[in-house]
């Protein structure tokens, strides 16, 4: 479906009822929504993992505007600020009172943003795989390390200033070391791909290259999960490490063997520590 949000209209999806009965009375699950990561992806990358969430809560899945489904909108706005606001936005326009919501890489920085300018607004954080600030030295570091010299090469060539040609290369040659594992082949196949907000968020001189979180996030309270792996060339661990001590109520795990797709990695862990967390958050509903 698409819902009208701050002047354009978010592809959502929604998986699993958010009443389910209880003896004489109908018992609201609280709300799990998903922030894609990107910028340029879509929904469709949680998708089926987030459904085994759905006995414990209503799962939404949203497109980020200029992204998926979703409108484009005015490409000036395409920015941290209004993606956090339309999050706000649109759990208000859908009655959604103090979700959990769930970001993996820019997703999570996406999630930071909302959180960070509603600070009340949130039931919990789950972060995965994300930062409060960008790094680019320590991520050619880690592609170097991870990936080998050829793969640090081109990681710097499309991070530090990312074009189209570039952005191909890096998929190529880099986007294989996001997981461990081999990855569901059909993946980018069902995934909507926009570059063009990729090519406007993306690099230091763009917001990728701006955006600092730290001081903000210690005014956001809820509880938040913060994992990692400690083979994630992108978001090497160290940025897990500090974006969770920034923040009064985090926990932070770090996953070993696994590198940016936590998931495809180690999905039982991760669906562990999310379930164990979910079931942990007050007030949710």
């Amino acid at each position: 479906m698409r819902i009208k949000v701050n002047g354009v209209r978010l592809f959502v999806d929604i998986e699993g009822a958010g009443l389910e009965p209880d003896g004489p009375f109908m018992r609201q699950k609280p709300t799990l929504l998903a922030i894609h990561g990107g910028p340029g992806a879509d929904h469709s990358i949680y998708k089926p993992f987030l459904s085994q969430f759905t006995d414990l809560a209503q799962v939404v899945y949203v497109d980020l505007r200029g992204n998926g489904r979703s409108d484009d909108g005015d490409p000036s706005i395409w920015t941290l600020a209004q993606w956090g606001d339309d999050i706000k936005a649109l759990c208000d326009t859908l009655g959604i009172h103090k979700p959990i919501i769930y970001g993996a890489s820019f997703g999570g920085v996406v999630a930071q943003s909302y959180a960070t300018r509603h600070p009340e607004h949130p039931g919990g954080l789950i972060l995965a795989s994300t930062t409060a600030r960008t790094d680019f030295d320590q991520i050619y570091a880690a592609f170097t390390r991870i990936a080998g010299d050829t793969a640090g090469r081109i990681a710097q060539a499309y991070w530090s200033d990312p074009t189209p040609e570039r952005r191909k290369d890096f998929f190529d040659v880099c986007l294989p070391y996001y997981s461990v594992t081999v990855p569901d082949p059909h993946m980018m196949q069902r995934m909507i791909v926009k570059n063009p907000v990729a090519m406007h968020y993306n690099g230091p001189s763009n917001e990728q290259g701006q955006f600092d979180f730290h001081a903000a996030l210690a005014d956001v309270k809820c509880p938040t999960l913060v994992m990692g792996g400690d083979r994630d060339p992108i978001m090497p661990h160290p940025f897990g490490e500090e974006l969770a001590d920034a923040m009064p109520n985090a926990e932070y795990h770090l996953i070993d063997n696994a590198a940016h797709m936590l998931a495809a990695d180690k999905p039982a862990t991760v669906l562990h520590l999310m379930r164990e967390f979910i079931k942990g958050v007050p007030h949710a509903t």
